[in-house]
């Protein structure tokens, strides 16, 4: 199987993946890490909008930052109704659509991440400082082939400006293995975050999609519009899956400048995870 890390079988692994991309109108990046060793990437040179896949980056960002302030997940945060724009995806804003209202910090984080909420997104980009306070502290994490420079509601006024906010798979996937193994945050913040993105109710179809039901997938996934031309910048998801055997391993999928149906997107990305899972636990 893949862990032993064989040449050969890597290699068919990789042709497999290929097999599904091919023919495809977009363009598509994969990474994969296993058990923190093997690892293998697919068009990993291209810069890929994250979309909402940056609400990761922030989710740490917030708790880092909560963690040197000592702010627990109980604080509260304002949410003024200018707060919760219209036209754009809002759980929150559904909810609570006059606003003016308290939210524990861990709630909006969990709208944020969870239900991919883009008015809790801003409202904690406000929280810690703006965009730029995210970017520096990724990097100071030694990851540096991405770039957040813009928020939802700047990304929604400006469709190039998707493209400013981008990753490789690969530093996607740097960051999941910090996650995942390396302590960053306490573990009560960690642990609050894993079971947040445990418990994701955007892009089921995704890298969960083709999985065994009982499969532990922490995720999050991002997704654009399309433009006048139907070009669609960016169908993604990247996560943290554990085996049966506790073994677990991070993948990212991003599938960007497609003109395939958002149905086929998904379908790349269920069917790419759906091989790696089943390689890795072929004895």
């Amino acid at each position: 199987m893949f862990v032993s890390c064989s040449s050969q079988n890597k290699e068919e692994l990789r042709g497999k993946i290929e097999k599904i991309i091919q023919d495809k109108k977009a363009t598509v990046g994969v990474a994969l890490v296993v058990d923190g060793k093997d690892t293998l990437t697919i068009n990993n040179s291209i810069h890929y909008p994250m979309q909402s896949v940056f609400k990761f980056h922030l989710a740490l960002a917030v708790l880092d930052y909560m963690n040197i302030n000592n702010i627990p997940l109980d604080h509260k945060v304002y949410i003024q109704k200018e707060d919760l724009l219209p036209d754009t995806w809002s759980p929150i804003r559904e909810e609570h659509p006059d606003g003016n209202f308290e939210m524990p910090i861990g709630e909006l984080i969990k709208y944020t991440v969870a239900k991919s909420d883009n008015n809790g997104c801003d409202i904690l980009f406000r929280f810690i400082g703006g965009t730029e306070k995210v970017d520096s502290y990724i990097k100071s994490l030694g990851i540096t082939d991405f770039s957040i420079v813009a928020n939802e509601e700047e990304m929604h006024r400006e469709w190039d400006l998707q493209y400013k906010n981008y990753t490789t798979p690969y530093a996607a996937i740097q960051l999941l293995e910090k996650f995942r193994e390396e302590n960053i945050l306490p573990k009560h913040f960690h642990d609050f975050l894993w079971e947040t993105m445990i418990g994701t109710t955007t892009g089921s179809n995704k890298i969960k999609g083709l999985l065994p039901d009982e499969t532990i997938v922490a995720h999050k996934t991002g997704s654009s519009g399309r433009n006048e031309k139907g070009l669609k910048g960016a169908d993604n998801d990247i996560a943290i899956i554990q085996l049966p055997d506790g073994r677990q391993y991070s993948l990212a999928i991003f599938v960007s400048d497609s003109y395939e149906s958002d149905e086929t997107n998904a379908e790349i990305i269920s069917q790419i995870s759906k091989i790696i899972y089943d390689d890795l636990i072929t004895p």
